[in-house]
């Protein structure tokens, strides 16, 4: 099935294999999708300058997708990948929607560190290592298998990108949509509670802090309607 070029395109943030369900999910809907790994979760990657890369380099990545892609963007960020996210589409003349799920829908001047309240640590050179139960935190309702394989996958994140502060709120700017995960033992739904009332309408999942690999069809089908909310009433 050809995807309808009349609908945006989504971009998938951040972790380009752990969409592909999604994706596929998406594209037997007739939409098409793009997805984005970052460099800050790449522990080799560094600056041209020596410096490790961060949030304000994973933001760069997202705008560098964004100019390749054709019409309007709907951009759904998880988790940390809503930091980036939101640095990114403030000046994205492409981007008609936001998605965070269960995602960091930040302010100005705040960083994943400040809104959780963890002390920022001396030395930012780092790398931060997956959850040591990373199974039961992230993906307890996932079938142990794919769990067992999504775990195997996941890689330590530079510490820079979970302290550097956001310069400007897209979301601000951009609508936006808020994904609550109930039963994510990642990101706490009151944290995301309180993150959603940044947006402009929220909906809630009955998933773990992976719903994308949990529940890929319910969670496309609701990316799928809050993208159709995104296009001018003549087009729906």
């Amino acid at each position: 099935m050809n995807a309808d070029t009349d609908r945006p395109t989504f971009l998938l943030v951040h972790g380009a294999w752990c969409w592909d369900p999604v994706r596929a999910a998406l594209g037997a809907g007739n939409w098409r999708s793009h997805a984005i790994d970052l460099p800050s979760a790449n522990p080799p990657a560094g600056r041209h300058d020596g410096a490790p890369v961060g949030m304000l380099d994973d933001a760069d990545a997202i705008r560098d997708s964004l100019r390749r892609i054709d019409g309007p963007v709907v951009m759904i960020a998880h988790s940390y990948g809503g930091v980036p996210t939101t640095e990114a589409i403030a000046d994205a003349a492409n981007v008609v929607r936001a998605v965070y799920l269960a995602g960091f829908q930040l302010d100005a001047g705040e960083s994943m560190f400040t809104f959780l309240g963890a002390p920022v640590p001396d030395d930012g050179t780092g790398h931060a290592p997956p959850y040591e139960d990373a199974r039961r935190i992230l993906v307890d309702d996932v079938p142990e298998a794919d769990a067992d394989r999504a775990v195997a996958r996941l890689r330590p994140q530079s510490v820079r990108s979970f302290t550097e502060r956001v310069t400007t709120a897209g979301w601000r700017t951009v609508p936006s949509s808020y994904v609550v995960c109930d039963r994510d033992r990642a990101l706490e739904p009151s944290r995301q509670r309180q993150l959603a009332t940044r947006a402009d309408s929220v909906h809630r999942l009955p998933s773990s802090h992976s719903p994308f690999l949990s529940m890929p069809r319910q969670l496309a089908t609701l990316l799928g309607r809050i993208a159709i909310s995104a296009l001018p009433t003549a087009r729906r």
